[in-house]
């Protein structure tokens, strides 16, 4: 592709640009392929991140680069599966190199519309191959680099494939000059689940111990959540007295004291992780969650998402409890997942507690099967938004990866 005048203009500018200081510690690009995912907002990048676990699922030995503009608001867990992640804090076309050479990577993925037109350039001129994707209408609300009033047409020209969040965002593409052909009109980039795997036979196993007690589940509970949770759970046992509470622990070190405050309330207790089976008399039962996760998610009706309910907490994803059909509670404190939650609020599949005594007041309601059957049914709608194009892409990536290692 020929280089317009404004691209030329842009790249003279941007090399006046003082250059930032290198990385402290390089890290080696890793032997095989790598992925590369670019998240041009914070909200994209959880996203991208359960995208790369599941090519990395269906293609062994892959490494999957994350990358954004700025800090993530939480940190990723990059050190459970073999992924990298590199802050891009500049476009100053020194530092284009310094990444690509450092990576090399095979392909790239870029979702949103905050370009940075000279890496995106050299990555292209590498032959690299990339796609565009959750482009809507108000990405370009004031043309990006207005100083260089062709340099977004150039930029998005680089890209083999733009996806579009609707119609009004494919128009949009097209009034910018982006020919049809490159434009894929979709759906918007939503995270989707990755639930646990389920062993049938401690599924058979559980429910067989249950013997049809209610169940329900407080998952991921931090050790400043255990008194309004055990006291939720009093004021819901006092409707129903065979309410069992299932509690997975955010730490599973602060098991010792969980078990303080177990005794200090009397409440009969089990570990489910020494192998302790579930009797009549069990109030309590500890798992470490883990892969037990799933298995809970499967036998409780309701879950309480916890690391929600004091003023530092940030909330976690309640997708894979979702999936498994179960119905939502959660805190106020969701911040790192909030548009998640908003949409389980949005088709009744979730509900907000602000403390101990509107949790034990949503459990006593919706503990029963056929009120959190209702809700779990609602929130398959959230689920899987945003599947078919998340499998999509998995394809698009496996494609691509497989055409750039013939070539």
């Amino acid at each position: 592709m020929a280089r317009s005048l404004g691209f030329a203009a842009y790249r003279a500018f941007s090399r006046r640009l003082s250059r930032p200081a290198p990385p402290n510690g390089w890290m080696p690009r890793p032997k095989g392929e790598v992925l590369w995912l670019h998240a041009a907002s914070d909200d994209r990048l959880e996203v991208l991140f359960e995208l790369g676990r599941r090519v990395q699922s269906q293609r062994s030995g892959l490494v999957v680069l994350i990358t954004s503009n700025g800090e993530p608001r939480a940190p990723l867990a990059t050190e459970e599966v073999d992924m990298r992640y590199d802050r891009l804090t500049s476009d100053h076309p020194a530092e284009a190199v310094r990444f690509l050479d450092q990576w090399r990577p095979d392909f790239c993925i870029w979702a949103g519309a905050d370009l940075m037109p000279n890496l995106i350039s050299q990555t292209s001129g590498r032959g690299i191959p990339m796609t565009l994707i959750d482009i809507g209408q108000d990405e370009f609300p004031s043309r990006n680099h207005k100083w260089f009033p062709d340099l977004t047409r150039e930029s998005l020209g680089r890209f083999e494939t733009i996806f579009t969040t609707g119609p009004k965002g494919t128009t949009m593409l097209r009034r910018i000059g982006v020919p049809r052909q490159k434009i894929t009109q979709g759906e918007p980039l939503r995270n989707g689940p990755s639930p646990p795997s389920i062993d049938e036979d401690s599924l058979s196993k559980t429910a067989n111990q249950l013997a049809g007690r209610p169940v329900w589940l407080a998952a991921h509970v931090r050790a400043a959540e255990f008194e309004a949770v055990l006291a939720a759970h009093r004021l819901a046992s006092r409707f129903n007295h065979r309410l069992l509470l299932v509690m997975t622990l955010a730490d599973p070190g602060s098991s010792g004291p969980l078990v303080d405050a177990l005794n200090n309330t009397r409440k009969r207790f089990s570990h489910w992780c020494n192998g302790n089976d579930i009797d009549d008399n069990t109030q309590v039962l500890i798992s470490n969650g883990g892969d037990d996760l799933g298995l809970w998610y499967r036998m409780a009706p309701l879950t309480f998402m916890a690391s929600s309910l004091t003023i530092n907490d940030k909330g976690r994803s309640p997708l894979d409890a979702v999936a498994l059909g179960s119905a939502i509670l959660f805190g106020p404190h969701v911040t790192d997942h909030r548009e998640t939650y908003s949409r389980l609020v949005a088709v009744g599949a979730g509900r907000s507690v602000s403390d101990a005594d509107a949790l034990g007041e949503a459990v006593i309601q919706l503990v029963a099967p056929d009120e959190a059957a209702a809700m779990a049914l609602e929130g398959w709608q959230v689920v899987t938004e945003g599947a078919a194009l998340s499998d999509h892409l998995v394809e698009l990536v496996q494609d691509r990866l497989d055409n750039h290692a013939r070539t």
